[in-house]
């Protein structure tokens, strides 16, 4: 992300939109596994929208995956939460096993109904996957998704042609698809923060 001026134009933000932290877990360290990311200061940033989500008093739910192998097993190290998510006091915990945290337990969909929300903000690992998914399922449901962009990260992913895409590049494709299809609104974690911040 190049012009992050494009990505800050004015947000309003709900005093209770809900923050949807997605998969930010201990697993998604193993590079021999995944390979090389992008955005190496997404958790930190993940870990600030989390705080002031918390002082504000708004929602959070937080969401781990449940591989049948692989690193991010239950009971092993890999499913923990990272630090800077691992002290957060969520209003809701969603496990899954597919891609959309809308198919999890429990339902997330049905406490966004009983709560009466009507904005997310998503971020977590991976940007076009897990995140991609979760917005654009948020979208058709007719939830207005926020996407902070570089609150989340990839990793480089081989095509069917077998060439090596950067995980830059896939997360400059799903900002893309997402801001253009109007599935979500793409900005940045500080248009985020300064639009908690005023609540």
């Amino acid at each position: 992300m190049t012009n992050t001026a494009a990505f800050d134009a004015p947000l309003q933000l709900a005093d209770d939109a809900v923050l949807i932290v997605i998969d930010v877990q201990q697993g998604f360290e193993d590079h021999d596994f995944w390979g090389p990311r992008d955005n190496p200061g997404a958790e930190q940033r993940i870990g600030a929208l989390l705080d002031l989500w918390q002082e504000t008093g708004r929602p959070v739910v937080v969401v781990q995956h449940q591989s049948a192998a692989g690193p991010l097993q239950p009971g092993t190290p890999g499913y923990e939460l990272k630090p800077e998510v691992a002290g957060a006091a969520a209003d809701l915990y969603v496990t899954k096993t597919v891609n959309s945290a809308f198919y999890g337990t429990p339902d997330l969909q049905t406490w966004l109904q009983e709560r009466g929300a009507t904005q997310l903000v998503t971020v977590g690992i991976m940007t076009n996957v897990c995140n991609e998914t979760t917005a654009r399922m948020g979208g058709n449901l007719g939830y207005d998704v926020v996407f902070p962009v570089d609150a989340m990260h990839t990793f480089d992913m081989a095509g069917p042609d077998g060439e090596s895409i950067p995980a830059a590049d896939l997360a400059r494709a799903t900002a893309a698809v997402l801001h253009r299809m109007r599935f979500a609104k793409v900005v940045t974690t500080d248009a985020v923060l300064a639009a908690a911040s005023r609540g």
